[in-house]
């Protein structure tokens, strides 16, 4: 069966007005072949012929529907990426912070990894606060994705030996077992961690964060979804927090309050209210 009869154009329109308006993710026509390879899949799993079919499977099936979500994204991650991100929260949105809340009650800095996809991030993140933040302050993430074959991988936290490139030889014997065919990540690092599943499309229902990192993620999505998105954060974030997104995502011209901070290590964008 040649691709134009497997997927039509009419399929293709009808496909990514679901995606768009499940997900916010956005398909142009330059990256339809790999919606066509994930559609692929997904009916031979399925054992089906057509992907008519399947499209009434997943308007009907919201499980499923979840799973097709998953097969469309990219997990494309690893530990201390875009180390300059790490620096600038050690350097200077940890310190801010701790001024900011100096004399509260609440002496516990909130983070939300959205796109955590395996882990890496939130469990990078995790270290480095261990490592930085001052008696008695604590910390807690909620790291969240849209695909549930990531989340499991993330809640494991087993990584094979070629995932663990760019963890300082420190950080590796301090949080890290070594396990056959790799490194499995300690529970007491585990446990600063909620892993959970989420569809940025739709309102979290957290409030009060201090540092949200969505990194990579927004970029697939067009403009009206990354505007929503990222309002979507700031209603959830604290009068003085601050957010991380990824080195070739930018809110310039966006309808947002965020400002724009540039530091000697990173920039990145706060709320300040």
């Amino acid at each position: 069966m040649s691709d134009a009869v497997f997927f039509t154009d009419a399929d293709f329109e009808q496909y990514r007005t679901l995606i768009y308006n499940e997900s916010g993710i956005h398909f142009t026509p330059t990256n339809r072949s790999i919606l066509e390879s994930r559609l692929k899949e997904r009916l031979r799993e399925k054992s089906l012929d057509s992907v008519k079919k399947y499209f009434t499977t997943i308007s009907q099936d919201k499980e499923e529907l979840k799973n097709f979500l998953d097969s469309i994204t990219t997990n494309l991650t690893r530990f201390f990426r875009n180390q300059a991100h790490f620096d600038a929260m050690e350097k200077f949105v940890v310190p801010e912070l701790i001024k900011i809340k100096k004399g509260s009650i609440n002496q516990t800095i909130r983070i939300w990894s959205a796109g955590c996809s395996t882990g890496e991030e939130p469990y990078t993140i995790a270290m480095l606060m261990s490592e930085i933040l001052p008696h008695p302050w604590k910390f807690e993430i909620v790291a969240s994705d849209i695909s549930l074959k990531c989340l499991m991988t993330a809640k494991e936290g087993f990584y094979a030996e070629s995932r663990i490139v760019g963890i300082p030889d420190n950080y590796l014997a301090k949080y890290f077992d070594k396990v056959e065919g790799g490194f499995k990540v300690h529970d007491d690092i585990k446990a600063k961690i909620r892993f959970d599943y989420h569809n940025l499309k739709n309102a979290a229902g957290q409030r009060d964060l201090d540092i949200v990192f969505c990194r990579n993620v927004i970029i697939y999505f067009d403009e009206a979804a990354q505007t929503g998105v990222i309002n979507r954060f700031w209603d959830a974030m604290s009068s003085k927090s601050f957010l991380f997104i990824g080195h070739s995502e930018s809110l310039f011209g966006m309808d947002t309050k965020f400002e724009f901070v540039k530091t000697e290590w990173a920039t990145f964008y706060r709320k300040f209210v």
